[in-house]
């Protein structure tokens, strides 16, 4: 198995696989398991029994992307006559394309909305939610940011809801610098964005001066590069650049393993997902065969890029619960 963590470390900066922030459908990139002809030229052989074809397609979230990049790039060693494509539209624009029929599985940083499950049901799509890993929305500044350590959520609403003022470090912490705060955060289309729209925003209005963007490349060279910026996205794109942000601790508790495991990071832990066709599970074999490898693996693959797996028996009761939809 690759070194996924040197993976992210290559990609993400370098935003080769130009991973949106959960964004719109006009920046979608898709990672391809190609039918290729590498394994061949190793010498590495299959059983021909156990050889699928087929093509399998999915979209939605950035944050669960390299998770999945991951998972197929894996995959493509096992059934390399299956061709797995993966775009990055973001959870909403994801469901989008679900809701249409125009893909097999909907990765997703957020719970799919009732608006959402009404219209696959208007649609005649039956679905099945499938729980991949955690993961614990990090909040980051610069390194050079020097004054910044903590915040608590109410700190949080002070900066980031719309309230008509021109935000100042000064107006949350009178110790903190008379400077105008800078923000950067992912698009409206984000599940991300959702879930801070959410636990800390209660859906009141985003500050008006932040730059939005469906890059998360994007979020973390704006940060890194002014030492009054704030942002905010999934784990993994903090440790995959921990050496140039830090991140903040909210209410005391540093996002981790441990905390993000434990709940201890709240509110800003979160479960991350993926969303599955059952028709399309029972008809095309080679859809179920790479959802039944990526649930096997997907917490080595979370492991591996940043993000926290889940308990074993969530693993084991996903399986049981694909199984009955063959």
């Amino acid at each position: 198995m690759k070194s996924w963590k040197y993976f992210m470390m290559t990609t993400m900066v370098g935003s080769a696989l130009a991973l949106g922030a959960c964004g719109d459908d006009s920046t979608t990139d898709e990672v391809e398991n190609e039918t290729g002809t590498e394994e061949a030229a190793t010498g590495d052989t299959q059983d021909e029994e156990a050889v699928l074809e087929g093509q399998v397609s999915g979209d939605g979230s950035s944050t669960v992307a390299p998770i999945m990049e991951a998972l197929v790039e894996e995959y493509a060693a096992v059934q390399n006559k299956v061709q797995v494509t993966v775009g990055v539209s973001g959870t909403g624009g994801g469901f989008e394309k679900f809701i249409a029929g125009t893909t097999d599985f909907s990765n997703a940083s957020r719970p799919i909305k009732d608006e959402e499950k009404a219209e696959l049901e208007a649609a005649g799509i039956d679905f099945t939610e499938f729980k991949l890993a955690n993961d614990g929305l990090t909040v980051v500044v610069s390194k050079d940011n020097d004054w910044v350590e903590d915040v608590t959520v109410e700190d949080l609403k002070k900066m980031w809801i719309e309230d008509g003022t021109t935000k100042k470090w000064s107006d949350i912490n009178p110790d903190w610098p008379a400077e105008e705060i800078v923000f950067y955060s992912p698009g409206t289309d984000s599940g991300t964005y959702d879930y801070f729209d959410e636990v800390i925003l209660d859906e009141a209005d985003l500050v008006k001066s932040a730059t939005l963007s469906e890059d998360d490349n994007v979020l973390v060279q704006g940060v890194q590069a002014d030492k009054n910026a704030i942002g905010f996205f999934g784990y993994a794109y903090y440790l995959a650049n921990q050496d140039t942000l830090k991140a903040v601790k909210i209410g005391g508790v540093e996002p981790n393993n441990e905390t993000i495991e434990s709940g201890e990071y709240t509110p800003l832990s979160r479960p991350l997902f993926t969303y599955v066709s059952n028709k399309a599970l029972a008809e095309n074999a080679a859809l179920y065969d790479f959802m039944q490898y990526s649930l096997e693996n997907a917490g080595d693959m979370a492991e591996a890029v940043g993000y926290v797996r889940l308990e074993d028996a969530e693993y084991d009761k996903g399986l049981s619960t694909l199984e009955g939809l063959k």
